[in-house]
C-alpha cells in the first residue's frame, strides 16, 4: 500500500476519504440522533436524477448534482413536516422516481456510454483533482453552518418540542440539515457512491453514539471511525483489487457487529 502514495489517484483518494469522512461524522451524527436515516436514503438515491441530468445537457456533474439534490432535500422536508403520516411513501416515491430519471436520461445520452457503477458503487480511485476543490468547499460551508448552528441542532436533536417553546426555530433548522444531508452525498458520491452513501452516513454515528455522551464528541469519534474505515478499505481495496466503495462499506460493517457486544457507554 505505502509504494501506491506515488501514484496521484491514490492520494487524490485518501484525501477524498478523509474529507468525506469528516463530513459524514458530522452531519450522520445529526441524522442518527433526529432519526432521518430513511429521509436520508431518499435524498441519496434521488439525486441520481442530477446525474442524468448533467450528463444529458452536458452540464458539470457535482454543480448539477449539488443544485438537484439540495431541492429534492428540500421538497422531502416540505412533505416530512406536512403530511407525516403518508411522508414514508412519498419519499419512497421521490426516491424510485430520482433513480429512475436518472437510469432513462444517462441511456438517452447520445454518444456516451455512463458507467453506472462508478455513481451508484462509488470511483474514489477516479477522484480528479479539481473534485476535490469543489468537495474542500462544501465540506467547509457545512462546517460552518453545523458550527454556526450548532446549539440549535443540539436542542431539536434532543428535545424538539421544548426548544420549539424556548424560540429555537426548529422548522428552519430541520430544513437547513436536510439540505446540509445533501450536500453532504454529493460529497460522498465518488467515495462509496449513491446506493452506499447511506452506510457511511449512519454506521460510523451508530457506533459512536454507543460510546460518547455528548453530541459534539459523537461527531468527533463518527468522523474518526469513518476515517479509518475509508483507509482501511482503500487498502484492502488496493491489495486484492477490488471495489473500493463497496470495500469500505464491507470493512465498515465489521466494525458495526464489533461494536454491539460492547455496550452503551454509562453516564456520569
Amino acid at each position: 500500500m505505502i509504494e501506491a502514495l506515488q501514484f496521484e489517484f491514490m492520494r487524490n483518494a485518501i484525501y477524498a476519504g478523509l474529507i468525506a469522512s469528516l463530513i459524514c461524522g458530522v452531519i450522520g451524527s445529526l441524522v442518527v440522533v433526529n432519526r432521518l436515516v430513511f429521509l436520508s436514503g431518499g435524498v441519496a438515491h434521488a439525486a441520481y436524477g442530477g446525474v442524468g441530468l448533467a450528463f444529458y445537457f452536458g452540464l458539470p456533474v457535482l454543480p448539477t448534482v449539488t443544485v438537484f439534490s439540495v431541492i429534492q432535500a428540500l421538497i422531502m422536508a416540505q412533505i416530512s413536516l406536512s403530511a407525516k403520516d403518508r411522508a414514508d411513501t412519498f419519499i419512497g416515491v421521490m426516491w424510485a422516481c430520482g433513480m429512475a430519471l436518472g437510469v432513462i436520461l444517462v441511456n438517452l445520452t447520445p454518444g456516451y456510454n455512463a458507467d453506472l457503477m462508478s455513481y451508484l458503487f462509488g470511483s474514489i480511485l477516479a477522484v480528479p483533482a479539481e473534485d476535490l476543490g469543489i468537495m474542500l468547499a462544501l465540506s467547509a460551508l457545512v462546517l460552518v453552518l453545523t458550527l454556526f448552528f450548532y446549539k440549535g441542532f443540539v436542542a431539536m436533536s434532543f428535545d424538539e418540542e421544548f426548544a420549539r417553546t424556548r424560540g429555537v426555530p426548529t422548522r428552519f433548522l430541520y430544513f437547513l440539515l436536510l439540505g446540509l444531508v445533501a450536500l453532504t452525498v454529493v460529497m460522498v458520491i465518488h467515495v462509496v457512491g449513491l446506493i452506499l452513501v447511506i452506510a457511511l452516513l449512519t454506521v460510523p454515528p451508530f457506533i459512536a453514539e454507543r460510546r460518547t455522551r455528548s453530541l459534539l464528541s459523537m461527531m468527533i469519534l463518527s468522523a474518526v471511525l469513518s476515517a479509518v474505515f475509508c483507509l482501511v478499505g482503500l487498502a484492502l481495496s488496493y491489495s486484492l483489487n477490488i471495489s473500493s466503495g463497496a470495500t469500505i462499506i464491507a470493512v465498515a460493517a465489521v466494525g458495526f457487529f464489533l461494536s454491539l457486544p460492547l455496550g452503551r457507554a454509562k453516564a456520569k
